[in-house]
This record gives C-alpha cells, structure tokens and sequence, in this order.
C-alpha cells in the first residue's frame, strides 16, 4: 500500500532579525495509510513546525511534501484550505474549543461550514460523540467537562467529516497519565475500526508503544525512526 503523505528533503527556516533559524533540516520521511506515527522529540526539537508543514498549516523553505502522491506544498491558500477541510483533522494541545458552544455545537460546526444538511449532521455528530464516550455530555459546554473530556471533544470534532488523516499536536500533554492514555486508546480504535491515519506529536514515552511507527526529532532533523 502507497504511503499517504511523504516528505522529501524538508527544510524550514525563520529569519528574526539578522539571524536564521532552522526548525526542520532536510526532513525526509513516509507514513503509511491506516497508521499511528508518532513524532517525538523534546521542546524545540522541531516536531511542531513539521506537522504543520506535514499539515499544509505552514510551507516549507525548502524540500517537498505530497499528500496521496499530490504535491502539496506549492497549492494555493485556497485549494490547501479546501484540503484541509476535506481531507484532514486537528487535534491541538490546547483543545480549541469555542468556549460559548456545547460539545454538540463544537463538533457540528466543520458540518455546518461544509453545508451539510440538519438531519445528516445530527446523526453524524452524535455519533462521534458516542465513539469518544461523551453522547450524555454532548450539551455541556466546555467549562462544564474536564480537560479529558474537551480533548475527547476536539478529537470527536476533528473526524466529524471522515477526513484521511488526523494530526494532533501534543494532545495528552495537558492530561493526567490515566486520561492521556484513554485518549491513545481513542487514537489506536480510530486507525483500527475508522480507518483513519493519524499524526501525532509527543515528549511522553509512556504512549510509544501504542504507535505503529515512531520518528525522533532533535534540532529539526530525524535522527532515528522505527516500526512497531
């Protein structure tokens, strides 16, 4: 089976003042379909930057990304937007939920904004919430739930749409071990029943053996990478 994202010779740099500096070195890698990769490294090791790129959240300076064997990286905002909302999913560390919606609202909203219509987005949206565990809290607000909650939330948000791939950046960073590792649990059931490819980052090596492939980060650059 085909890949479903590679990299080739990524590099990103960021100028601040006179200076430069080198999130991603010559970052070549390959996930394949229906896969958890996790992408490790210490803060500053470049993971974040490189799942963004991996995203189309950010370009690359340097190097090439193709997303199902399509080139990705020199798309226009508009058609790597449409990308995005068609074919990809977000889980942040901060969970990024809006904060005067119930956990229904939240996780209906990427229906609402692809014109889906009423009866299909209700039956959709509940059962996301059901997969994460959350149906009797779906009108609850996220003031009202715990951090595991909102995260199981905003993961319950990012596959509403059936995207391809979910990318998640550091999100058991602000949970206790307990919940960090039901929420790897969710990720692992994902790729297994939904057939979802998920990319996520992490210091924690508590979640590694849960992963299909893992990718260490230091200083921008892979520096080692193998297959569970």
């Amino acid at each position: 089976m085909a890949p479903i994202i590679t990299a080739e010779g990524v590099n990103r740099e960021f100028k601040t003042g006179k200076d430069i500096i080198y999130a991603l070195r010559e970052v070549t890698l390959s996930i394949e379909t229906n896969t958890l990769t996790i992408l490790r490294g210490r803060s500053g090791s470049g993971k974040t930057t490189l799942i963004n790129v991996l995203g189309a959240l950010d370009k690359p300076t340097g190097g090439k990304v193709f997303f199902n064997k399509v080139e990705i990286t020199n798309l226009t905002e508009g058609v790597q937007d449409k990308l995005r909302r068609d074919s990809m999913g977000f889980v942040f560390q901060s969970f990024a939920l809006i904060s005067l919606m119930s956990a229904y609202e939240n996780v209906e909203l990427p229906l609402r904004l692809l014109g889906i219509k009423p009866k299909e987005r209700r039956a959709r949206v509940e059962e996301c919430l059901a997969k994460v565990g959350l149906h009797k809290r779906m009108n609850h607000r996220p003031s009202e739930l715990s951090g595991g909650e909102q995260q199981r939330v905003a993961i319950a948000r990012a596959i509403v749409h059936r995207p391809k791939v979910v990318f998640a950046d550091e999100p058991t960073a602000e949970l206790d071990t307990h919940m960090a590792i039901q929420v790897m649990k969710l990720f692992r059931e994902l790729v297994e029943n939904e057939g979802i490819t998920v990319v996520m980052t992490t210091h924690d090596p508590n979640m590694m053996e849960l992963a299909d492939q893992v990718y260490t980060l230091e200083d921008g650059q892979i520096i080692d990478n193998y297959s569970l």
